[in-house]
């Protein structure tokens, strides 16, 4: 696997309160690649936070729809995949910590 690259399939947290308070049951919420397989997402959280994964979560948020007030024209933005990631018992990830 010497083309595997963690930071190419996460991309970044979602935080909001939704997210914090899923920390508490150890479960962290990321957006990743649209191209991201599950097993994909648990090796590259496993790999970049050092953690054990135990199950992997996927969901495909639809783009929201936007109005050109100038134009009148609608555009739609980009849709964004976020991964649900269930850490083992006892474990965190400190970057997320208050």
């Amino acid at each position: 696997m010497s083309g595997f690259d963690p930071y190419s399939i996460v991309h970044k947290p979602i935080v909001s309160e939704k997210s914090y308070k899923l920390m508490d049951e150890g479960v962290y919420t990321f957006i990743v690649a649209d191209s991201a397989t599950k097993v994909d997402i648990r090796k590259a959280v496993e790999q970049l936070f050092e953690v054990n994964v135990l199950d992997v979560n996927t969901l495909v948020r639809k783009g929201k729809r936007k109005r050109n007030n100038r134009k009148g024209t609608w555009s739609t933005k980009p849709d964004r995949k976020h991964a649900m990631v269930r850490l083992a018992e006892g474990q965190k990830i400190d970057m997320f910590e208050k």
